[in-house]
């Protein structure tokens, strides 16, 4: 991998919707030559999709919150595996620092967070469930 393919994936990431063409001509290579390193970079799993990034709020979900959750070492990645299946959950991370789980979880209102911040803490090999909401998203 080069510091071209490097730069594909990184125009990708600010619009998956890019051309060929225009990477190209922002690379300065032929456009065959962006789909070629595209296919490769697919086929390696650099790239494993093409995704959308909506606004939570424009979808109704009116909180949003970076929950971490400390579970008994022998349950971490039960839990993770477990809370990756919520549709509440937009993202979970496995971590090292204050906490092993990080969960970005999107609610339509405040009791449905304190619903889901229960749920979490009822689960199974969980010890503590510590909520940060989102007051606003940068980037």
């Amino acid at each position: 991998m080069d510091e071209k393919d490097v730069e594909i994936v990184r125009l990708l990431s600010e619009n998956a919707r890019r051309t060929l063409t225009e990477m190209a001509k922002i690379l300065g290579i032929s456009d065959v030559a962006v789909k070629k390193r595209l296919s490769k970079l697919e086929r390696e799993g650099v790239i494993k999709r093409y995704t959308v990034v909506a606004d939570p709020k424009k979808l109704g979900y009116n909180g949003v919150a970076l929950i971490g959750v400390d579970a008994e070492s022998d349950h971490v990645l039960k839990v993770a595996e477990e809370l990756s299946k919520k549709d509440y959950a937009a993202a979970v991370y496995v971590t090292t620092g204050d906490h092993m789980i990080m969960v970005e979880v999107w609610a339509r209102h405040s009791m449905e967070l304190k619903k889901i911040v229960d749920e979490i803490g009822s689960m199974s090999g969980v010890k503590r469930v510590c909520p940060a909401i989102v007051l606003e998203r940068l980037k």
